[in-house]
């Protein structure tokens, strides 16, 4: 269950986001991910979830590697079980 992701797809006004502990790799252009022509139409969107739900994922399980040859630290703290 936790390596199940759950992807959104809208527009975001970029005067407004503020930084998380989550971030998009330097590969992945954000906005090369959906186009205009996806956001018009419901399935367009459908189809543009499922394309980022799909690439995530396969970043999430396959993390890139360091430059020791490591995964990335991220990736693993985001795979280690909450302490409280």
């Amino acid at each position: 269950k936790r390596q199940r992701v759950k992807p959104f797809v809208k527009y975001v006004n970029y005067n407004h986001i503020m930084p998380t502990r989550y971030q998009v790799p330097t590969e992945v252009q954000p906005a090369t991910l959906v186009t205009d022509q996806q956001m018009d139409s419901p399935d367009g969107r459908i189809e543009a979830k499922k394309y980022v739900k799909k690439l995530l994922q396969e970043k999430f399980l396959h993390p890139p590697a360091d430059k020791s040859g490591r995964p990335s630290k991220d990736v693993i703290y985001m795979r280690k079980k909450l302490r409280f």
